[in-house]
């Protein structure tokens, strides 16, 4: 994507916008202390990072009501945020502690909360595009207005879940929304070097199903086409397809430094920073450059005092090992 357009202009209230850039911000310095606690050997396993993809998270999540439910791929720490999961106890969960998330059982690449709806980070690639397609089911069996999210990568189009699940879905006319965050790379390998299909939006056409295609960088963008796409869904006309274009500043994980990418890609995509753009596009309306500043202190304060909480709290007792477990 080479666009350069400004972010898309937008009727929601200032405040509001504010409110999801310091959510932006917020999940930004969240995967910047991940990376240094994984450098320091502080996080168990790997870990995944999505710098400059959290205009996908945040504007969809934004549009989403309570009740509605999310699941996500390992890359998965933006989502769980911008679905509602405290700060502290995400930090808790990735560092192993016993107040995370999962009891420190999880880490890095299973966040789950189902107090917010989050249903599950999950590490097998296409593994949870079923199960929001069940949440989805399960909403129509109770008949509510809940809707089904699911995140995942541009490599998950390739994979036979995806396309299963795509299938019922529109089928049954389920109210469920497929986004899919296209960083142009499934783990190292070019989207071209594994997919014939250029628009993966497109992929939709073949399941009857509604699409779009948006600027992955603009957090309003994602917002409006999520926005048609939950109304769309609860009005029972099914299913959607949003194809969200969009970059990874750092490598696939932590053990990756990316220089299977093109001379002069990154750079490309930083000068298109979602945080920034979104930034540039308050203070192109009327929002001073000293309120700006202060909300991104304010959210990198909030960051590390969650880490600090985090980081005071006891490993797991090794007596809880087995409770959760299905027998």
């Amino acid at each position: 994507m080479t666009t350069t357009n400004p972010i898309t202009t937008d009727e929601l209230p200032v405040d509001e916008r504010l409110e999801l850039l310091r959510t932006m911000w917020q999940i930004r310095f969240f995967e910047d202390e991940c990376h240094r606690l994984f450098a320091q050997g502080l996080v168990r396993g790997s870990t995944h990072l999505g710098q400059g993809q959290e205009a996908v998270s945040v504007g969809v999540c934004s549009a989403l009501e309570p009740g509605d439910t999310m699941t996500c791929t390992y890359r998965g720490h933006a989502a769980t945020l911008a679905k509602g999961a405290p700060l502290d106890e995400a930090f808790g969960e990735i560092l192993g502690k016993a107040r995370g998330l999962c009891g420190g059982k999880g880490g890095s690449m299973h966040l789950t909360d189902v107090r917010v709806g989050a249903l599950g980070s999950f590490a097998i690639i296409g593994g949870h595009l079923p199960i929001s397609v069940g949440a989805a089911f399960a909403a129509r069996y109770r008949e509510t207005s809940e809707v089904s999210v699911c995140f995942f990568g541009d490599g998950t189009t390739n994979i036979g879940a995806f396309h299963e699940a795509l299938n019922l879905a529109s089928i049954w006319s389920l109210p469920v929304l497929f986004v899919c965050e296209n960083n142009l790379y499934g783990e190292y390998s070019p989207l071209a070097s594994t997919t014939p299909v250029e628009v993966l939006a497109d992929r939709a056409d073949s399941y009857a199903m509604a699409k779009a295609r948006v600027d992955g960088n603009d957090v309003l963008a994602v917002r409006t086409a999520t926005l048609e796409a939950t109304r769309r869904a609860r009005a029972g006309e099914g299913p959607t397809l949003i194809e969200a274009l969009t970059y990874r500043q750092k490598g696939h994980s932590r053990s990756d430094p990316g220089k299977y990418r093109p001379e002069g890609e990154l750079e490309a995509w930083i000068e298109r920073d979602p945080n920034t753009l979104l930034e540039a596009a308050l203070a192109g309306a009327g929002v001073d450059a000293e309120r700006l500043a202060g909300l991104k202190r304010d959210a990198e304060r909030d960051v590390l005092a969650a880490l600090e909480r985090a980081q005071s709290w006891p490993d797991p007792d090794p007596a809880s090992l087995m409770e959760g477990v299905y027998a």
